[in-house]
């Protein structure tokens, strides 16, 4: 009995001590969660630092209104490339397109690579860059919206001379609105929409950094590295970060407005250093509906080179300021030619538009198409003059000889005379010279000091130059005489002609000492 006794009292003993552990703990476990969230509400500072002020409130906002607004208008395209005939490999190089990357092919292989585009109708017309889907295989091109559906596209169109290309798929989408260019400033806020690097419907900011840039690397072979001398460039420069994926897409402003199609990087590394270039709207605008009507550019030509004028130049000329372009050669049959254009003039405006830079001429023209007329205000011998032109297609090989030469018919058999300080030398021609160049007069260069100026301003041995500030040349002793009498800081026009029979045109400044 006593033994029952001491062992109920043990029980007993041990459920007290339970019942009361429970309770202890409960106790215990409910101050400690207490103290917790007590510690975890004091976690941080109340109140911001600052307060946003309205003005940069708004701004904060409207970068995000854009960026949604305008995601659904760009899409991913995905490249399936042609397989490669042997293995290549392109050199790197500091200015380079971002697109699809088919930069090694083994023979066989058949790449695969990715860019951007931007809905530019609401039935499913894109805009995109040529080098994302100029290697395309047939059937080989799927775009995929932002509701990440995916489509085969059929390839409309592609101009390699602009780097712009037009693909189209099957729905009912919401297409880009166009800025007006012209309302474009430097250091205006841009917002670059792509996918970069396989990270779709990515958005950068930056700023307009410079407009008008031209890089020379559209309608350059990326192997040999010659370049179409009909390629056009008029860059938006931004600093938005941009990169390999991002070709294609687009450049908007901060109403959403698309300014610029998004094409080229300047980097070292083939990723983003700072800077990137997009394509102007208005000439995506006119590439876009030239191909939208049936696949092929109308384009005109004026049918020149042209080089952007310098204090040299200006000199030369006559010129009272740096403006303007130089006529560095006109080409047989174009419609510069026809319209009494000459080499050394400088064209100053296209219909009332002042051009500064060749990119600045080049890109009026790419607006036009072949037949339409221009008035180009041109700067000859002093004088500002009016040519109207109409404008030319190209012939179907991209190919221009230039026109004959005029000049003397006399003879000259003077000795060579050498000009030191240009550094070069000139020698009368001979009969069979003559023959060979198509000229009736001149003087050739026989040598020229790779150190001198000239040779910094382009001439070469085997030159022939037919005429000097404005003045014919039969023969070196006339050159020396026309050179002679100009003074030190005085610009020279000259006008030559080479192997090839193309007339150039190349401006020169006389130092100290003249011959």
């Amino acid at each position: 009995m006593s033994h029952k006794r001491t062992l109920l009292t043990a029980v007993t003993l041990i459920g007290i001590g339970v019942v009361f552990g429970v309770v202890l703990m409960s106790t215990f476990g409910t101050n400690a969660l207490q103290k917790a969230f007590a510690a975890d509400a004091n976690l941080g500072a109340v109140q911001p630092p600052v307060t946003m002020p309205p003005l940069v409130q708004a701004l904060d906002n409207q970068f995000s209104a854009v960026a949604e607004a305008v995601k659904g208008s760009v899409v991913y395209i995905n490249v399936k490339g042609k397989p490669a005939k042997s293995s290549q490999r392109l050199p790197q190089e500091f200015f380079r397109f971002f697109g699809p990357d088919f930069e090694e092919q083994d023979p066989g292989y058949a790449p695969e690579g990715a860019g951007s585009g931007v809905f530019v109708t609401a039935d499913g017309y894109i805009v995109t860059n040529n080098h994302v889907v100029e290697n395309a295989k047939e059937d080989g091109i799927t775009v995929t919206t932002t509701d990440q559906k995916e489509h085969k596209a059929t390839l409309i169109g592609r101009d390699p001379l602009t780097d712009l290309a037009v693909i189209k798929i099957d729905g009912n989408f919401t297409p880009a609105h166009f800025a007006d260019i012209n309302n474009l400033r430097v250091g205006q806020w841009v917002m670059a929409v792509g996918s970069p690097l396989g990270l779709r419907s990515t958005i950068t900011a930056g700023i307009v950094s410079a407009l008008g840039r031209g890089i020379g690397i559209v309608g350059t072979n990326q192997r040999t590295f010659e370049r179409n001398r009909y390629a056009v460039e008029n860059f938006i420069q931004t600093d938005a970060a941009i990169n390999p994926g991002n070709s294609g897409g687009g450049l908007f402003d901060l109403n959403g407005s698309l300014v610029g199609i998004n094409t080229a990087i300047a980097s070292q590394s083939g990723v983003n250093a700072g800077y990137g270039f997009a394509i102007p709207i208005d000439m995506v605008k006119s590439v876009v509906l030239d191909l939208m009507d049936d696949g092929k550019i109308e384009r005109g030509y004026i049918g020149i080179e042209i080089t952007t004028v310098d204090e040299t130049v200006a000199k030369a000329t006559g010129l009272d300021k740096v403006q303007g372009v130089s006529v560095h050669k006109v080409v047989k049959g174009g419609a510069a030619a026809q319209a009494g254009i000459e080499v050394g003039d400088v064209i100053l405006e296209v219909d009332g538009k002042a051009v500064n830079t060749s990119n600045d001429l080049q890109n009026q023209i790419v607006l036009r198409r072949a037949g339409d007329k221009v008035n180009l205000s041109v700067w000859r011998n002093g004088k500002k003059i009016t040519k109207a032109v109409v404008l030319k297609a190209l012939d179907e090989n991209n190919n221009f000889t230039d026109a004959s030469t005029g000049s003397s018919n006399n003879e000259s058999s003077s000795e060579p005379v050498t000009f030191k300080s240009l550094g070069f030398t000139a020698s009368a021609l001979t009969a069979r010279q003559k023959e060979d160049y198509g000229v009736d007069g001149g003087v050739i260069i026989t040598n020229v000091d790779p150190r001198g100026m000239v040779a910094r301003r382009g001439l070469t041995a085997d030159n022939v130059i037919i005429r000097a500030d404005g003045k014919t040349v039969k023969s070196p002793s006339d050159l020396q005489k026309i050179l002679s009498s100009k003074s030190k800081g005085d610009g020279v026009l000259l006008v030559l002609k080479d192997k090839e029979g193309s007339k150039l045109a190349v401006s020169i400044e006389i130092p100290e000492e003249k011959s």
